[in-house]
């Protein structure tokens, strides 16, 4: 897989979780929080992916 689809796809991801993250914070906080750590996670290995290669 190229590397920028690989890139595009962890930030897209990444938006994913941080929808999920602000959808849910009202009702299950320890979810939330948790989806907002995955999303700082697929943030930060697409920037390293990105600018790795």
């Amino acid at each position: 897989m190229p590397t920028d689809v690989t890139v595009i796809l962890l930030f897209a991801l990444a938006g994913f979780l941080l929808g999920g993250a602000y959808t849910t914070w009202k009702t299950a906080r320890p979810l939330s929080i948790g989806l907002a750590v995955c999303a700082a996670l697929a943030i930060a290995g697409g920037a390293a992916w990105w600018i790795g290669s």
